[in-house]
Order: structure tokens, then sequence, then C-alpha cells
């Protein structure tokens, strides 16, 4: 083959409407896929038999309004999913994929998932009314995704941090725009794996942050120790934990003084002294 001949298959290989062309799917899904693919390309791929192929278009951010408002409608809870994470997805078609009844059976946990519906919840693009309608869906991980979105409102939050699932307050303790009194909050709850997320929020008060340096879990000493906003005084204290994770968390923090470190360089385990005489430099 001359190199002309190569160097035109190379274009012919990459070119998005030569692929949108092609009889596998997964070569026309691969086109959906491309944030090189032309608007008008895509809008051809989103009327594909293949709903994978579909689903690719219902995620690419460079989709049309108008593809995404037909995606929405799509047959395919897979595809209505990807359009509901879309960047560009309308309040319009979070709404109405807000009431999406798809289901997915999740095999790890034994149980349906409203796939669309979670995923809408995520969305930065939904209003505030169809987050709050979510966060009160009776589903737990609908609510455990509306937690995660930093737009949920405030009232919304103040019920859910008692909600009886514990991934949505976990979500909760998570969120960047969680108040500072619900953080304190949930770095009192009864369940560890909470109480580790409220310990590494930057935003949990200062309060809450040193009642936590006395958790009875090594655990969440260890999340507390990787906290960028904890105080060099604290850090000092949780050195001297009998837990080798908590000290070279300690080790780790940014914050941590330097007398601190000089100490655990000659620590009895060499993981905690590699981590403070890396930060000694």
């Amino acid at each position: 083959m001359s190199e002309q001949s190569a160097e035109k298959k190379e274009k012919e290989e990459n070119d998005p409407e030569e692929l949108a062309r092609a009889w596998d799917w997964h070569v026309r899904r691969k086109a959906a896929w491309s944030g090189a693919t032309p608007e008008k390309v895509l809008d051809q791929l989103s009327r594909d038999g293949v709903q994978w192929v579909r689903e690719a278009v219902a995620g690419n951010a460079r989709a049309s309004a108008s593809s995404l408002a037909r995606l929405a409608e799509d047959s395919s809870g897979y595809v209505r999913a990807a359009v509901a994470l879309n960047s560009r997805v309308t309040e319009q078609i979070l709404e109405m994929l807000a009431a999406d009844e798809m289901v997915d059976y999740d095999s790890t946990l034994h149980k349906n998932r409203y796939l669309v519906k979670e995923a809408a919840a995520k969305s930065p693009n939904i209003n505030s009314r169809t987050l709050a309608y979510l966060a009160s869906d009776a589903d737990d991980h609908v609510r455990a995704a509306a937690a995660s979105n930093p737009l949920l409102p405030a009232e919304s939050m103040s019920r859910m941090v008692k909600d009886i699932f514990w991934e949505v307050r976990n979500n909760i303790a998570k969120n960047p725009s969680t108040p500072e009194d619900l953080l304190i909050y949930l770095s009192a709850d009864r369940i560890m794996d909470v109480r580790m997320t409220a310990a590494q929020n930057p935003r949990t008060p200062a309060q809450a942050l040193a009642a936590l340096s006395s958790d009875r879990s090594w655990e969440v000493r260890e999340a507390l120790a990787r906290n960028g906003s904890l105080d060099g005084r604290i850090l000092d204290e949780l050195a001297g934990h009998w837990s080798w994770m908590v000290r070279a968390a300690v080790a780790e923090n940014p914050n941590t003084p330097a007398g601190t470190l000089k100490r655990l360089a000659g620590d009895q385990d060499q993981s905690v002294q590699k981590a403070a005489l890396k930060r000694l430099g």
C-alpha cells in the first residue's frame, strides 16, 4: 500500500461521518462517544437502531438540544439515564425524568434501582423544586443521589440528616454545601462511615473535629487526620495514637507541625517514618 493510500485509509477510519455509517455498531458507538463528532452526525446517530449507540449520543456533551429532547423519551431507560447525566440537559427534561419509573436489578444489592431518577437527582442542571421532590422519594438510593447534589435545599438537608438509610446521611456529610450545624450533628452519627465522612469534610467545624479526635473507632481518627482543616494541636495528639495508620495519616497532613513530624520520623513503623521523612524533605 502506498503512503498516500495509507493516509487516505487512516483518514477514513477516523472520519466521524464514515464511522457513523459503519455496519459494526461498536464503531458507530465510538463515533457517538467522540467529542470530535459534529452535531449533525450525532443527530443522525441519535436515531440509531442499537440502544447502546443512542446511549453514547445521550451522554455526549456535543449532542444538540433537539437530540437530547428526543432521547429523553427513548424506549431504553439506559438512554434516558444518560440524558439525565448530560451536562447540556435542561431543567424541563430533568423535571420529566424525575418521574421516570425505569428500574434495573442491582445484583450486588439484590434489589431494583431507579436508574433514571438517580441520574436526574445528581444533575447540576436540576432546579431546586425537582431536586427537593427526589429528596423525598420512597426509594433509598434515589434519596441518596439527591443527598449528594450541592444544589440540594437546606430544608431538605435538615430533614435528611435523620434519614433511616445511612447512605443518605453519609452523602449529606460529604456534600460541600451542607451547613455547619448539620455537619456537627452528623459527626455524632451512630454509623462509623458517616462519622468518617464528616471527619474528612473540610467544612466541618473545629468543635466537631475536636470531638471526633476522641472517637472510639480508629478508622474515624484516621479519616480525621487526613482533614486539611485540622489544627496542629489535634494532629500532635493523634500522632501518639496506637494505630500506625492514624500516625501515617498525621505525617501526611500538610498542617502537621515540624516538631510532630520529627517525632514521627523516628516512629517504630516504617510506613510512618517514610511519610514523615518525605514531608521533612
